[in-house]
């Protein structure tokens, strides 16, 4: 048995050991950032791209389609090209109706490549191609994109191609074919003159979000098999002070890039618990560029200065908090109200508190909330029901979540024949869909809690999904939904008997509110941590599962199995012959 009573530290990162890498964290003019340092693969792929001896001039990359995502690519090629570059392209000269090319010797010719990288979220096809107009019998030639980057890379998003097929296409074959063919757009109203086709060398790099890919893949699979292939990894394990040094220079880098201003020494504490909240691990930090200017530009607004304190940040953060914290107050202000009947004192048979995450439409912000499951046991022919799924409420994943509680069950119970109980198992209060299997484990409890006729502390919650082994798993949401449980309990006052069971494996996931760490640290609130259900019913029932010289659930429902057994033998005889069964020994 593995119970461990959290200390308020392990409930946050650990950042007092990094003091001296937030002194010291400031970036230099001279500071040279390599997107390699956070992006090794990427970075290996670009390389294998810009290769002169490279196998495909067409590259897919895994990112969000996003113009800052778009710079940063583009950063890192600009890095690796070289500075010296052999001239391609041509010039074009229009003498009436005329149009000739001559290839270019130098980048002053008006259709020269210039080894540029050009980035296009989105783009119609004279932007892309460029085109040619003719105005007072005046004709001329508009360059676009792909002349642009004739030579370097072009960087496009998946979107913009996969919306206009016909765009891809010509792509496709210009940078195949290494020509550019000058074709009207139009069908119905071709070219006007003949224009000579253009030399053209050009690498593409793809990018795309994973729904994006998949499309590309299923309208392009020759082509997405021999492309190379990477990804932009969105977040950065920080195992030392090392990596985490280089996360606060990308940090920096960002800042300095949208010209917004950085952490000072004390502010980095603050801003990495923040980040922990959004990665949902101690140890992962969050390389999004979207959501660190987003951090950046909101405190800006507290300072003039080229930085921003500890106070400012947590200023921000909880001024956020409150801006975006109506439903979740509603949804409180329901249960302090007992619209919605939670307890958190006493003890109750069958019922347990479970915890669950909010997601709204629409709204930015996930917050978590306690939710009552019930269990009635009855004689029966030893059926479960899922009330949630009869009523077509609970999904797929719920229900293979109740099959995997119940087979565990019986297992346990190494009966020779069906239990005489039936049992029905429900969400309390709960009007919508229900699906996930992180209550398997409350469910568990509240099931064996009914079998034994013992109560369980309705001052404690548990989350949790539960394999056919008891094995705790983890789940996700786990700071929202102890933080929702927390904020019930304060609310009605802290007694020292309120906590949370969560999983061991869980722990590393924790980042939680100030406010639950102080009370934590003095003793009115607990957060254990197990590793198998059977850990967790000491807790809540104040009864072991089975152990040897003293009373224990598992005896308890035994010998209630027993018993309604025996009462079942005894009302299959005719009634004249029941009598018979008084001068039984037993």
């Amino acid at each position: 048995m593995t119970i461990t009573k959290l200390e308020w530290n392990e409930l946050t990162p650990d950042t007092e050991s990094y003091q001296d890498v937030f002194k010291q964290s400031a970036l230099t003019d001279e500071t040279v950032f390599l997107l390699g340092d956070t992006q090794p693969r990427l970075q290996y792929a670009l390389e294998q791209l810009l290769h002169p001896m490279a196998t495909s001039r067409f590259m897919l990359a895994k990112a969000p389609e996003e113009e800052e995502y778009l710079k940063i690519l583009a950063g890192a090629v600009s890095a690796l090209q070289p500075d010296e570059f052999d001239v391609v392209g041509g010039d074009y000269q229009i003498t009436g109706a005329t149009i000739t090319l001559t290839p270019a010797q130098n980048t002053e010719a008006n259709f020269a490549g210039k080894n540029q990288v050009v980035i296009a979220d989105w783009v119609e096809a004279e932007q892309l191609f460029g085109c040619l107009r003719q105005f007072n019998n005046e004709i001329s030639l508009q360059p676009g994109l792909v002349h642009q980057a004739n030579g370097g890379t072009l960087i496009i998003s998946l979107r913009t191609l996969l919306a206009q097929p016909l765009l891809w296409m010509r792509l496709k074959t210009m940078v195949t074919r290494r020509r550019f063919e000058w074709v009207a757009f139009d069908e119905s109203r071709p070219l006007p003159v003949s224009v000579p086709s253009l030399p053209l060398d050009l690498r593409v790099i793809l990018v795309g979000e994973r729904d994006s890919l998949a499309d590309f893949q299923e309208m392009e699979p020759e082509l997405a098999e021999q492309a190379i292939y990477s990804e932009y990894e969105d977040n950065l394990q920080v195992s030392d002070a090392e990596t985490l040094a280089q996360w606060c220079q990308w940090v920096q880098l960002v800042a300095r890039e949208a010209d917004l201003p950085s952490p000072s020494a004390d502010a980095w504490p603050i801003l990495i618990r923040e980040a922990v909240r959004y990665t949902g691990d101690q140890e992962t930090l969050p390389l999004c560029p979207l959501w660190l200017t987003r951090q950046l530009g909101e405190v800006s607004a507290m300072t003039d200065a080229q930085t921003f304190d500890a106070e400012q940040l947590t200023t921000m953060l909880t001024q956020r908090e409150w801006r975006e914290g109506y439903l979740a107050e509603r949804m409180q202000d329901e249960i302090l109200l007992e619209q919605i009947l939670i307890e958190t004192e006493g003890e109750q048979t069958g019922q347990i508190n479970a915890l669950s995450v909010v997601e709204f439409p629409g709204h930015p912000r996930a917050f978590g909330e306690p939710s009552r499951i019930s269990c009635v046991v009855h004689i029966g022919d030893g059926e479960f029901n899922d009330i949630e799924r009869k009523a077509e409420l609970g999904g797929n994943i719920h229900a293979k979540g109740m099959m995997i509680m119940q087979s565990f069950l019986m297992a346990e119970l190494e009966l020779e024949q069906q239990i005489p109980f039936s049992a029905s198992l429900t969400f309390e209060q709960s009007y919508s869909e229900v699906d996930g299997d992180s209550a398997s484990m409350a469910e568990l409890c509240a099931l064996i809690s009914a079998l034994a006729d013992v109560p369980v502390s309705q001052s404690i919650a548990i989350t949790g999904s539960v394999d056919q082994f008891g094995r705790a798993q983890p789940v996700g949401g786990l700071n929202e939904k102890i933080e929702g449980f927390f904020a019930i309990c304060q609310n009605r006052g802290l007694d020292g008997n309120q906590g949370v069971i969560i999983p061991v494996a869980n722990v590393r996931h924790l980042c939680l509110h100030q406010a639950l760490l102080d009370a934590v640290k003095a003793g009115q609130f607990s957060i254990w941590a197990i590793d198998d259900v059977m850990d967790a019913l000491p807790l809540l029932t104040r009864l072991v599962w089975d152990a040897e010289g003293q009373t224990t659930l598992k005896q308890t429902i035994l010998e209630r199995i027993a018993q309604a057994t025996q009462q079942d033998a005894r009302h299959r005889y005719p009634w004249p012959l029941r009598w018979l069964s008084w001068f039984s020994p037993n």
